[in-house]
């Protein structure tokens, strides 16, 4: 009986990976589709999956972009996405910042000798420390907030190092000055994980304190992505 009920799982287990990696394949020619008549993208050296989003969180980003125009854009982790921003802001969204904050300085110079970002791309520099939330061990960025104060159109959370537990907690602290009068959209890469979730369930408490009506979706392949809108920008969440 105990073998069998062990195959069963397993089997289970070898059939969501299948069908998970089908979905990627689908999600990689809808994002594939999404960015035809952008050379500046198609050609574009972009390592996808792995350490870096999925096909999914790049089409989302991709429609984001398109679609929205963000201004202010805030990234938590420098990497394939800072490409994609960087592109948009050197060809079609000319007017916008990108601010990206990132806790590697070895990380930034190799990033730094194999890409130009565009000049409205800034790095800032913050190592990451240890702390609890909710009597649980999780990473953060030194001094963030001192650093960043403004706000932002877009914030894409992608950084620092994951946790178990409350993972990426940065993204509470930071926009726990909103408004009602405020509209902006997050990224949440590696939604999938606990310690992820954990942190959207706080950041959706907080705001939901705060009288803010959000907008969610999560959009799914070997890896999930979750967007979180007000409602400006709620359509990002049908995509």
């Amino acid at each position: 009986m105990f073998d069998r009920i062990t195959k069963k799982i397993k089997d289970s287990n070898v059939l969501i990976t299948i069908l998970k990696y089908n979905q990627e394949l689908d999600w990689a020619n809808v994002y594939h589709d999404s960015i035809r008549g952008k050379p500046w993208l198609t050609d574009l050296p972009l390592n996808v999956g792995r350490m870096a989003g999925n096909y999914s969180f790049f089409y989302v980003l991709n429609r984001i972009l398109s679609d929205y125009r963000p201004k202010a854009i805030l990234e938590f982790g420098l990497g394939e996405s800072s490409k994609v921003i960087s592109q948009y802001i050197k060809h079609h969204l000319t007017e916008s910042s990108h601010d990206i904050v990132e806790q590697d300085a070895d990380w930034i110079t190799y990033f730094n000798s194999r890409f130009t970002l565009s000049d409205k791309s800034s790095v800032q520099l913050l190592p990451v420390e240890k702390t609890r939330v909710n009597g649980r061990s999780t990473y953060r960025y030194e001094n963030l907030q001192q650093v960043i104060k403004g706000k932002y159109d877009l914030y894409l959370v992608d950084g620092p190092t994951g946790s178990p537990h409350y993972s990426r907690y940065d993204i509470v602290d930071l926009t726990r000055g909103m408004t009602q009068e405020d509209e902006f959209m997050i990224m949440m890469d590696d939604s999938h994980k606990i310690g992820e979730q954990q942190t959207l369930a706080a950041l959706l408490r907080t705001f939901k304190d705060k009288g803010i009506a959000l907008y969610t979706a999560t959009y799914e392949g070997t890896k999930a992505v979750t967007v979180v809108a007000t409602n400006k920008y709620r359509f990002v969440c049908s995509l």
